[in-house]
Formats: C-alpha cells, sequence, structure tokens
C-alpha cells in the first residue's frame, strides 16, 4: 500500500506530530504509515483522511496485490 500522507501534510502544513495528536496515535504510527509499513484500521485511516481533508481512498493507494 501506498500513501500519500506526507505529500497532503506538507500541503496543509501538518506536522507529523501534530497528525499523530489529532488522531489519537504517536508519530512513530504516522512515520510507518507514510513509508506504507503498517496498515490502518479503518477508523484511523478515515480519521487520518478527515485530518488532512481528504477521502480514504485519495490518501491511501491500493495496489492489486494488496487486495489478494
Amino acid at each position: 500500500m501506498k500513501t500519500r500522507i506526507r505529500e497532503l501534510r506538507a500541503k496543509t502544513g501538518i506536522t507529523q506530530e501534530e497528525l499523530a495528536r489529532q488522531v489519537g496515535v504517536r508519530r512513530e504510527t504516522i512515520v510507518f504509515l507514510e513509508k506504507g509499513k503498517y496498515n490502518p484500521s479503518l477508523k484511523l485511516a478515515y480519521r487520518v483522511a478527515r485530518t488532512l481533508g481528504s477521502t480514504i481512498e485519495e490518501v491511501f493507494i491500493f495496489e492489486e496485490e494488496d487486495l489478494a
């Protein structure tokens, strides 16, 4: 899975720490999400997308092998 979290954070001027605080996780979780090394729960994905002013589909890009 790929994400656009870093790009969207930069657009909105939100730091990893601020995003983490707003969605209720540690900064390390945001780091792992940005690197595509952590699959968020639906609830967390929704919170991240909403905080960044986007939809889940705009933030998280699922590739065919991710869905298999």
